[in-house]
């Protein structure tokens, strides 16, 4: 009897302390976290989880929580909000939701130099700015060009699986921002660009010089969308460590946002 009410309180210990750790924490499980963030989480947090003055929503990119200093205290925070404020937990939510949220928010906080990464962020950025051809594209400190995403913070946006993925799969996901279109005006001449925007009756592209064309759609012989990225495959011109070089460079990018 005390042999099974022994093995039983040392069963429960063990419990509590696995329970300290989150036990859904892969890549796929905080993009899970991050979907659920943003729709639950981003309205008062911000989509960046970097707060909102005007909600009083604090950062949650600093890694540092005042109601929560362990995992398993960031989990009820999630699920049961803050009594006295305005935070509301997700508690309709599973537990392995709830999880995913809080794996998400970790991955939010993760410092360059405490990942191991194959690549060498200063051959990286040499790649960038050389043998990459990066800046002809992107935007990075202010300084590049825009016919690709903004990258001055990609390393708070994507993790290293995540970057290295994008350089070699480009058209695995391309947001509606980035697709381009094909305008065959009434006299036949053709314009492509970026698709800018778009409604019921008019298009705006941009060019590869980055001009801006404004198209009424009833003036036009036709248009054709295009939905896959602009940006080849880094497999096409670098090298696998080459990859990993860039890829621990983007991500180093972490630090300087």
């Amino acid at each position: 009897m005390y042999r099974n009410l022994l093995l039983g309180l040392l069963m429960g210990i063990a419990g509590q302390a696995e329970a300290q750790k989150n036990p859904f924490d892969t890549r796929i499980d905080v993009r899970m976290g991050q979907r659920v963030f943003r729709a639950e989480c981003g309205r008062c947090h911000g989509r960046d989880a970097k707060g909102n003055d005007e909600t009083g929503a604090p950062d949650l990119t600093t890694g540092s929580f005042s109601a929560a200093s362990t995992e398993a205290k960031l989990f009820e925070v999630v699920r049961d909000g803050i009594p006295g404020t305005t935070m509301i937990g997700i508690g309709w939510a599973p537990d392995e939701t709830i999880w995913q949220v809080v794996a998400y928010i970790d991955s939010l906080n993760l410092n360059p130099d405490d990942v191991d990464l194959p690549g060498s962020a200063d051959q990286g950025q040499k790649l960038y700015n050389g043998k990459g051809n990066c800046t002809s594209c992107h935007m990075l400190g202010g300084s590049g060009g825009r016919l690709g995403p903004d990258l001055s913070t990609v390393g708070n946006r994507r993790d290293p699986d995540e970057l290295k993925e994008d350089l070699l799969e480009p058209n695995e996901t391309v947001l509606p921002r980035w697709w381009t279109m094909r305008i065959t005006r009434a006299d036949g001449s053709v314009t492509e660009g970026l698709r800018m925007n778009e409604d019921t009756f008019t298009l705006r592209i941009m060019d590869k010089e980055e001009n801006l064309w404004h198209f009424s759609k009833s003036q036009i012989r036709s248009s054709k969308r295009t939905e896959t990225s602009t940006m080849p495959s880094a497999s096409e011109t670098l090298t696998m460590s080459e990859v990993d070089d860039l890829v621990a460079y983007l991500f180093s990018l972490r630090k300087e946002s």
